[in-house]
Formats: structure tokens, C-alpha cells, sequence
């Protein structure tokens, strides 16, 4: 019986070691990712750290899901956790209450008060959040190689985004009212008070408040090779000034800033102490030009400031309307530009180098869609350089725009800084392709009497004439080059003409290309001036006076103008296309422009990349640019040390 019963018993205790209560399996890299990283925002389930912060106090998602406010007050007040467990999961839990409120708000429209508990909501994840990142033991240095802490940053982020877009669309008479007194404001959100001033959302030369906000992370670009933005602290958005960009034709100035400025939202709340930030019902909004501030404090701790660079400047192409624009303008249909507009790409900066872009012809700044994305992408040349966009009516003869631009850009210059002393107003660099090359190639030219000199030897123009003709043409044969510009690339330039502008299609084109009337009735004088009523008129004025008949190898002008000499104050550069790779590099072409036209003796650098005319938009042409970009940074950082001008 003894036998029998000591048997039994160890026949139950190997039956119980049997049970193991640990087991073990393996996971693929993509699960140990997901179980690392996974939360709210990913995969829309809670993270594994907040499901064990959970756990230790025995609740679980299900049990929290259902009920929500117990579960939030349980984990806020229970011990068993760290500050640190504490506040990351009660961020994410309220995010996660967030986001169940986003979802009944869309299937409930119209529903003022669901929104606002929305907002609410965000408001305590991203109070939550604060605190972990900057109220408890350790700081964010000594994490900084966490995921918890990057998950919870996400979490301040995200909610700050969704709270700052719901307060601006839920308040926008009374955010209007603030900016038009002192630009301050306080808004109340149930039990919250949110103060801030209306200068955080305007950051440009644009009066009011913008029409809205947009997230900068939810915009996506065809077109665009790469969308460049800094991880850091805060909400990056976009201001909307208007549904598009502002007509040239009624503007008083020959400049605008940008229209969709991008801009970096915080949310500082009130307290010097975890407790005091727990308790706090004030929160204050910050706002932050991402191109002057790299950085920031919060609560006594220097943060990175989260930016997007791509933003703003796709949204702004992608509601432009050049494209259609620039077509119309070479018929005088529509729209029509009649004179040139500089676009600055960011509010103006008197310490940042000035970069102008021009477009060749029947083109527009989306010409440079991913060379002024990759500039603006390039930490180095974003910090130490402004783009300007020069949109200007590519049916005008090269004289009158050389003679426009010039003067857009001079009074643009003086209305930022009149006495011209800021490093803006110096060492400029001009890039241009195609026809915008040739404008830039006159812009640091000193033509002297060159042209003027040419044209007389033309025609048999009395004395009488003369004098009339000078004060039509001096201004556009006159000038010299611009003091301000120290480097110019030329892309796809030709320099000396192209016989493409004699072929029939082009030809086709220059005969329906119409000026704007004011222009007409210039040329029409000069054309009368210079042609004697009684003799046959000269060639040159057989064909209309017009871009694409300026740019024929066998124009006057633009051969004449291809002998100028380049102030020796600029240094140049060529970045050529080559599209016959079968022929000698002498004779070859990129499809428009003979490599003969585009080489330039007494070029700093020239590159050949096989390509056809739209070189500009290969990958070798942009690393090319930004190269001679940051030599010219180098170079006057060195002239800067040494004391030289």
C-alpha cells in the first residue's frame, strides 16, 4: 500500500514538472522590430512597454480599452511603476483616447463638442509627454539612444500637431481679432487656457494670420526625387497665404515672399516641477522659423527642433500654376506675365547668401523643382544660403529682361537692406539654364559701348535718330556687371545662339509668340527709329524682335552679346549636356544646344554629363552645383579670415 501510494505521488510530481511555465520560440527581425517599436501611432495597438507598464499593475489593454478613465487614473496613481514608466504610458493612452475621438468625429460631422474633446485629449498626451521628456529623473541626453524616448517624442509631436491644426481651425475669428491688435491671444479648451501670439504663425511679410494650417508630414509630392526634414521637438506645418501664388501683374513690389511658409509648433506647459506640470491647466503655443532655429530650450534642456524643407516649397509649385502660365505668356493668352517676380523661398535673411535662379525659355522655377529641394536638403548650404526664384516672361527679346531682372532684383535688394550692408546684398551666386544662362552670362557682363557700337554699324541712323534711340536703348545696351554677383553657373547655355531656334517648329513658335502691348509699342518705336522709311528695311528687323529669334545662332545680339567680357570680379562655371555621345565633343549637342555655344573659355570648371537640353535635373548636374556651391562658401569664409573684401 506505502509502495503503492509513494508512487503515485512521485507519478504527480513528474506529472507537475512536466508543465513547464517558460517556454521558448524564436522571432523574426521584422517581430523583434515590431514588439520594440510597435505602439499607437504604428500599428495602432498600445506599445509592449506601456502593455507591461499594464501589467505590473495587474490591468491589461483589453480591461482599458473598455474602461478607459479608470485605467488612465489606476496607472497614474497605483505605485509599482517609475516616473518615467508612468508618464510615457499615460501619453500614449491618451493619444490612443485621441484618436478614438478623431475616428467618431468623422463619422459624427458637425460635432463641435467631439472636437474639442479631441483636442483635449491631445492636449493631456502631449502634457504627459512633456513631463517624461523633461520632468523626470533622467534627461533626454541620457536617453537619447532609447526607443521609448523616441516613441514618446513621436507622441508630444503628434499631438501637438493635432492640437495646434484643431485650435487654429476652431479659433480662427478670434486668433484674426489678436493679430490685428497686439497679436496676442488666449483661447479656452474645457478646463485649458492656451496663450501664445499670432507672430508664431505668420513668420513672413504677410499681414493676418494664413487661410490655414496643413500638416507638413501628411503631404506627399510626384516630381519631388526626396523630401528633406530634421527629426527633433515639435509639430512641423505649413501656412497656407492663399490658394496659390500671388499674380505678378497686381502686385505693387517685383517681389514675394512665400506663400506657404513651413514653421515648427511646441507646446511649453506651465511648471518648474513634475508635479506643478501634472497639476498645470495653462499651456503656452511657441512657434519657430525652422531655417533660422536649429534648436530651442524646454524646461532648462537645449532641443533640436523638428523641421521639414520640402514641404512649403512642393506646395507652393504644386498650386503655382506656372506651367500653364509660362505657356500662355509666350502667346499673350490668359494670365500673362508682363514683367519679372523674384520668389523668395524662405523669409528673407540679411546673414544667408543669396542664390538666383533663372529658367530657360517657356519654363518657370518648376524648371529647378529638385535642384533648389536638394540645396534646401544640404544642412551646409541651407544654413548659409536664401533661394530667390526669378519667374519672368520668357516671349521678351534677352535686352529687355536683362535690363527687367536686373532692376527686380536691384529694388528687391533695397527694400530688405537699403544701405546694401547685410551679407545678402553680397557675393551673390546666379545659376541659369538655357535662356536664363544668357540673361545671367549679360548680368555680369560689362558691355561698354559693345552693342550700341554694333547696332549703329547696322543701320544708316541720322544724327536726329540717334539721340532719339539713346534714350530708348541706352538702358538695355549700357551696363555693366552687377556689383552684387561674385559666381555664376551657366547650365545648358547658349551662349553664342543655336541653329535649333532656325528650324521650322521653332520658327512656327516665334511667329505666334506675342509681346505684351506695353513691350509691343516699345519695340515697335525702336524698330521705327532705327529703319529709314525710305530704304529697305535690314534683315534683323525682317522677323518679329522676340526670345526665340534672340537665341538663333544667327541673331546680332547674341553674338555681340557672347563677346562681352565677364567682370573679373565673377567667377563662372559650365555644366553641359551632351546627347550625341557618338560624336567628338566638339561637334556634340544636348538635343537644343551645341556644345560650342555652351563652352566658355576662362571657366572655373566645366562638366560634361550625358544628357539631354533639362541637364539641370540629372543627379550629376545637382551634386555639381552644390559642390560649387560650397566652394564659394569656402572661398569668402577665407577671404572672411583674411580680412579681404
Amino acid at each position: 500500500m506505502r509502495v503503492c501510494l509513494l508512487s503515485g505521488l512521485l507519478t504527480g510530481l513528474l506529472s507537475l514538472a512536466g508543465c513547464a511555465m517558460v517556454d521558448v520560440s524564436s522571432v523574426s527581425s521584422k517581430e523583434f522590430v515590431a514588439l520594440r517599436r510597435g505602439d499607437v501611432l504604428t500599428t495602432g495597438e498600445l506599445s509592449n512597454s506601456t502593455r507591461s507598464a499594464l501589467q505590473v499593475l495587474g490591468l491589461d489593454e483589453n480591461t482599458c480599452e473598455a474602461q478607459a478613465e479608470t485605467c488612465r487614473n489606476r496607472l497614474r496613481t497605483e505605485p509599482g511603476l517609475s516616473d518615467e514608466q508612468r508618464m510615457a504610458s499615460l501619453s500614449e493612452l491618451w493619444l490612443q483616447e485621441a484618436l478614438r475621438r478623431e475616428t467618431e468625429s468623422r463619422l459624427t460631422p458637425g460635432s463641435g463638442a467631439l472636437k474639442i474633446h479631441t483636442m483635449a485629449a491631445h492636449l493631456e498626451s502631449a502634457r504627459y509627454a512633456y513631463a517624461y521628456l523633461f520632468f523626470t529623473t533622467r534627461g533626454p541626453t541620457q536617453r537619447a539612444l532609447e526607443d521609448r524616448q523616441a516613441q514618446v517624442r513621436d507622441y508630444y509631436n503628434f499631438s501637438t500637431q493635432q492640437a495646434a491644426i484643431g485650435l487654429f481651425g476652431l479659433y480662427q475669428d478670434e486668433l484674426q481679432d489678436a493679430s490685428q491688435s497686439e497679436g496676442l491671444y488666449q483661447l479656452a479648451l474645457e478646463d485649458w487656457t492656451i496663450r501664445g501670439s499670432t507672430v508664431a504663425m505668420s513668420l513672413n511679410a504677410f499681414s493676418g494670420l494664413p487661410k490655414s494650417l496643413m500638416t507638413a508630414t501628411e503631404l506627399e509630392f510626384g516630381g519631388l526625387r526626396n523630401q528633406y526634414r530634421r527629426d527633433g521637438l515639435g509639430a512641423e506645418l505649413v501656412a497656407a497665404f492663399g490658394d496659390r501664388v500671388v499674380n505678378a501683374t497686381d502686385a505693387n513690389t517685383p517681389w514675394n515672399e512665400m506663400t506657404f511658409p513651413v514653421f515648427t509648433v511646441l507646446l511649453k506647459f506651465e511648471g518648474n516641477s513634475l508635479d506643478e506640470v501634472l497639476k498645470t491647466r495653462n499651456v503656452e503655443w511657441l512657434g519657430y522659423d525652422p531655417y533660422r532655429s536649429k534648436s530651442t530650450f524646454m524646461a532648462g534642456t537645449e532641443v533640436p527642433l523638428a523641421a521639414n524643407f520640402t514641404a512649403g516649397y512642393g506646395l507652393w509649385l504644386a498650386r503655382s500654376g506656372f506651367a500653364q502660365q509660362s505657356l500662355l505668356t509666350l502667346v499673350g493668352r490668359g494670365d500673362a506675365l508682363e514683367k519679372p517676380r523674384i520668389y523668395l523661398m524662405q523669409p528673407y535673411d540679411p546673414k544667408r547668401k543669396v542664390l538666383v535662379m533663372l529658367h530657360g525659355l517657356a519654363s518657370s522655377p518648376e524648371a529647378w523643382v529638385n535642384v533648389a529641394n536638394e540645396v534646401l536638403g544640404d544642412a551646409v548650404l541651407r544654413e548659409n544660403y536664401q533661394i530667390w526664384q526669378v519667374y519672368y516672361p520668357t516671349n521678351l527679346p534677352l535686352a529687355f529682361n536683362n535690363r527687367a531682372i536686373r532692376d527686380a532684383l536691384s529694388e528687391t535688394l533695397k527694400a530688405f537692406d537699403p544701405k546694401g550692408v547685410n551679407p545678402a546684398s553680397h557675393d551673390m551666386v546666379l545659376l541659369g539654364h538655357s535662356m536664363g544662362g544668357v540673361i545671367a552670362r549679360l548680368m555680369v557682363s560689362d558691355a561698354g559701348s559693345t552693342l550700341w557700337d554694333g547696332l549703329l554699324s547696322e543701320y544708316a541712323v541720322t544724327p536726329d535718330r540717334e539721340q532719339r534711340l539713346r534714350s530708348k536703348l541706352e538702358p538695355l545696351l549700357k551696363f555693366s556687371a552687377m556689383p552684387q554677383v561674385s559666381r555664376a553657373i551657366f547650365v545648358a547655355t547658349p551662349h553664342r545662339g543655336t541653329e535649333f531656334a532656325e528650324n521650322r517648329f521653332a520658327r512656327f513658335v516665334s511667329g505666334i509668340i506675342r509681346l505684351p502691348a506695353s513691350v509691343l509699342s516699345r519695340v515697335t518705336e525702336i524698330a521705327q527709329l532705327l529703319v529709314d522709311p525710305d530704304s529697305a528695311a535690314p534683315a534683323a528687323l525682317t522677323r518679329p524682335l522676340n526670345s526665340i529669334n534672340n537665341l538663333s545662332n544667327q541673331d546680332p545680339f547674341v553674338n555681340l552679346a557672347a563677346t562681352l567680357p565677364i567682370s573679373n570680379r565673377v567667377k563662372y562655371h559650365t555644366i553641359v549636356g551632351n546627347d550625341t555621345p557618338d560624336l567628338p565633343l566638339e561637334d556634340s549637342n544636348d538635343g537644343v544646344v551645341p556644345y560650342r555655344s555652351a563652352h566658355l573659355e576662362g571657366a572655373a570648371s566645366e562638366l560634361v554629363i550625358p544628357s539631354w537640353h533639362s541637364v539641370q535635373e540629372r543627379p550629376q548636374a545637382i551634386v555639381e552645383i552644390r559642390r560649387i556651391l560650397r566652394e564659394h562658401l569656402a572661398a569668402h569664409s577665407m577671404h572672411a579670415r583674411n580680412g579681404l573684401n
